[in-house]
This record gives C-alpha cells, sequence and structure tokens, in this order.
C-alpha cells in the first residue's frame, strides 16, 4: 500500500489514493574517457510504501547494515517481524513499485511496550553495555530501563548508499504524523524521548603507502564530519549533523565485535574507513523541530513533472 499523506506542503497530496511517488533528478559521472568533469543526468522515481510482508528479507539487510560487526548479536528476523507488526507506522522508500525492494527504512520501536520480547531485551542490554562505555552515552544507564518512567522510541534509519538524503525529511514528516493518529487511536505511542541508531566512522590512512613508498593524497575537508577523542568523524547519514542541533546528547561507540581492518588497498584509495555505532537522544518536542529543520537543510524543489532535488547527486561510478 503506498503513503497517501503528504509530504511537503507546496506538493501535490493525492485525495484519490495515488502513490506517492516523487521524481528525482541527479548527475551520474560520463565513462567517457579524459572526461574527470563530465555529467550525464539521470532521473530516479522514489516512491513512499508502508511497511509490508513482501519487505522482509530487504528489512533484514538494511538492519545488518545498520548494525554492524554487532548485527550478529540480534535477531534480525524477529526486529524485521515486529516492524511489519505495525502495518501502520514507519516508511518504506522504493524503485520499482510495491512489490519492489525496500532502498530505505525508518521506524520506531515502542521500548516499553515491547520490553518482555526477547529481542527487544537484547537490543536494550547492548544499548546500555554500549552506552557504559562511553562517557557522552552514559546518561541512557537510568533512561534506558522499563522501570524508569520514561517512553523511548527507538528509531530505525537505514537506506543504501546511493540512496540521497533528501529522502529522509519526507519519513520523518510521515512517522511524527504517524505516531499523532495512533496516539489520538489510544495507541502506546506517546513518548518523551527518541533514541536514534545511526553510524559513523573514521578515515584510516592506507599502509600500502607504507609498502610502496608512494606518496599519499592529503583526504579532502568534508563539511559532514565532527572529532571525537582527536578524530574526525564523518557521517554515513548527513542529517546526523543536523539531528546534533536538537539532541540532549549524542556519541559514538564500539563494536564489541572487531571491526574489519579498514585499510584501503583493495579499493585502490588512499584512505579507508573504520565504522563505529551512534547514538542521538532527542526529546519528543524537539524532534517536530529537528524534522522542520531537515526539510529545510534537504529540500524538495516540486516541478511540473514532480519534485527535483536542490542539489545534484552522483552514483559510484
Amino acid at each position: 500500500m503506498a503513503k497517501r499523506k503528504h509530504v511537503e506542503d507546496d506538493l501535490e497530496n493525492s485525495a484519490d489514493g495515488d502513490d506517492s511517488e516523487q521524481e528525482f533528478s541527479g548527475l551520474e559521472e560520463s565513462s567517457s574517457e579524459g572526461s574527470e568533469d563530465e555529467y550525464d543526468e539521470i532521473r530516479v522515481e522514489f516512491e513512499w510504501f508502508d511497511p509490508q510482508k513482501q519487505d522482509f528479507e530487504g528489512f533484514q539487510m538494511l538492519l545488518r547494515q545498520l548494525l554492524g560487526t554487532d548485527a550478529s548479536f540480534f535477531h534480525l528476523g524477529a526486529i524485521a517481524d515486529l516492524i511489519l507488526e505495525q502495518k501502520l507506522l514507519g516508511s518504506t522508500v522504493k524503485t520499482d513499485g510495491n512489490e519492489g525492494d525496500p532502498h530505505s527504512l525508518l521506524t520506531v520501536l515502542n521500548l516499553k511496550q515491547h520490553r518482555n520480547r526477547p529481542v527487544i531485551k537484547s537490543l536494550v542490554d547492548y544499548l546500555l553495555e554500549r552506552a557504559s562505555t562511553s562517557s557522552s552515552l552514559s546518561p541512557l544507564i537510568s533512561l534506558l530501563p522499563a522501570n524508569s518512567g520514561n517512553e523511548v522510541g527507538l528509531i530505525l534509519s537505514e537506506r543504501w548508499v546511493n540512496i540521497a538524503t533528501e529522502v529522509v525529511p519526507p519519513m520523518y514528516e510521515m512517522l511524527l504524523e504517524e505516531i499523532e493518529w495512533a496516539v489520538n487511536d489510544k495507541e502506546p505511542y506517546t513518548f518523551t524521548h527518541y533514541l536514534i541508531w545511526s553510524k559513523i566512522y573514521h578515515a584510516v590512512p592506507s599502509t600500502l603507502d607504507e609498502t610502496t613508498n608512494r606518496p599519499m593524497k592529503k583526504m579532502k575537508p568534508e563539511s559532514n564530519k565532527d572529532v571525537d577523542d582527536g578524530q574526525s568523524m564523518y557521517y554515513f547519514h548527513p542529517e546526523d549533523e543536523v539531528l546534533h542541533r536538537y539532541a540532549m546528547l549524542y556519541g559514538n561507540f564500539d563494536y564489541k565485535t572487531p571491526v574489519p581492518e579498514g585499510d584501503s588497498r583493495n579499493a585502490f584509495q588512499d584512505f579507508g574507513v573504520t565504522p563505529h555505532g551512534h547514538l542521538i537522544l532527542i526529546n519528543a518536542a524537539a524532534l517536530k523541530s529537528a524534522v522542520k529543520a531537515l526539510k529545510t537543510e534537504f529540500p524538495f524543489l516540486p516541478t511540473t513533472s514532480g519534485a527535483t532535488m536542490d542539489e545534484s547527486w552522483s552514483t559510484t561510478p
């Protein structure tokens, strides 16, 4: 079932239940020799859907990517089942219609409501353990337990690498709208806080330079980075930088399972990456303001044929 709610006030809102389809333009690097600065325009049509049973395998793949090397600690199928039980909560983005694979997922799980489920218990226990290893995350130790009196919604947001950040604000806007509807229907989604599970990485210089005496290029400065323990940390999810402005706290944690060496020798690049887990805690009222900021930072530009991103994006050559 395609989403029928609006994603932007100045985009057409279908009153008869048509698919929420938006078309985006981007740029793809030309494959011609000697044309590094030449790009070819591509157009991609995104559709937003409710989570559906055919998304089960796709959800597991996205969850595995989000949870990193520690994904094996969790029953991903059970998490996917729980997401699917919430039929009218959360969104997916697809490019091949209803039966296509989900390229992006955003949903929220009620940690208190589902506290007796083994998979939720494993998630909470893991988060408490990881929070105990980080001074910036340690306040979560008193906030997450079911007897704390807090109503925490765990937001899971992940997408494939080439999916543009501009799909995220509509998903958050839909989620807030769905939560409001659920609360009006007396459903247990009156959250006091939202905990967003994300990921971040730092660059690892290649050891190939040491073995070949090859001069190493300097890493290009990027705006989507932060500093943690003296290391430049970069965002897998650029929207995290905006969410930080409204957060009560945020911080990184190391995975329990050793991350494979982030060398870049097999990628023919000067830098590899080492990923880390990342958590952002936002109170319920602040998330509404954060979503407005996301819409400003990563907006749609409506056109007669759909919507076009304000900044071009590139696919991996």
